[in-house]
């Protein structure tokens, strides 16, 4: 009897900027605040959003603190729901373990990886001894270099030595339980999902994975599924009602993930 199919599922997601939530245009935030657009600043509380995803039950969602002045934020967020949100943003081996510590199911790492926009197998290695291979998620964010897709780090602005193949994220699961990707040149523009990395992610991914990134219509998420043989699940964002956009109904998101079988996040 064969194994049944697998199903994409919405997972839910906070970005902390300047201490509150806010959903911005991916390829603006840098050091120049001048350059940042931003799409919504919630009245709302992290913590309200934590909350709001538990009451729910959806598992698996990311808290992203994007940039300083994040910090106590992140910890009322983890302080309403422990054990239900993943943390990542200026994760490190100082600091992964206070993080966990605070309620963080999982710390979400890119940067700390790449001193100097290299990859540094050593310290991946090394978080992953700390926290146990289990609560490691690498975030492998991306911007596309013509037919390539290459890791960025620091806020998306910086590009690494890295890229975004089936030998990259082979190796890289040997030392995490879970990847997340931002496609930074779509996030924040609701104009859809780069389809081709995400058929390319459900050729190359082998273990729990969850895209980002113009996510824009309800069926966006069955196109992931479609795309991806069901490996990929999909957060939304500026297109959420939740934050402020008009195209996707929060509501829909959690009767489609009450409906589909579902797997571990």
């Amino acid at each position: 009897m064969s194994a049944p199919p697998r199903r994409s599922l919405f997972r839910p997601c906070i970005d902390l900027h300047g201490g509150q939530v806010k959903q911005i245009v991916g390829g603006t935030l840098s050091e120049d605040t001048a350059a940042l657009r931003t799409n919504f600043v919630s009245s709302e509380s992290p913590a309200y959003f934590a909350t709001l995803y538990k009451e729910h039950g959806l598992l698996g969602g990311h808290l992203i603190k994007l940039g300083a002045g994040n910090e106590q934020a992140a910890e009322d967020a983890l302080k309403a729901w422990p054990g239900g949100l993943q943390i990542g943003g200026g994760i490190n081996d100082q600091n992964a373990h206070q993080w966990i510590s605070l309620g963080a199911s999982k710390v979400i790492v890119t940067s700390y990886l790449f001193p100097g926009t290299r990859f540094s197998l050593e310290r991946l290695q090394g978080i992953s001894s700390l926290v146990g291979k289990e609560r490691l998620v690498v975030d492998v964010s991306c911007r596309r270099r013509g037919d390539k897709w290459l890791i960025a780090m620091n806020k998306w602005q910086d590009i690494t030595d890295m890229e975004v193949c089936q030998e990259t994220l082979d190796m890289l699961s040997e030392y995490c339980s879970e990847f997340l990707i931002h496609a930074a040149d779509v996030e924040g523009l609701c104009e859809g999902i780069d389809e081709a990395l995400v058929a390319k992610l459900g050729e190359w991914v082998r273990i729990p994975t969850t895209y980002a990134g113009g996510a824009k219509d309800l069926s966006d998420v069955d196109l992931v599924e479609r795309l991806s043989g069901g490996r990929v699940d999909l957060t939304y964002g500026s297109s959420l009602d939740i934050f402020g956009g008009k195209l996707v109904r929060f509501q829909d998101l959690v009767q489609r993930n009450q409906t589909t079988a579902t797997r571990d996040p």
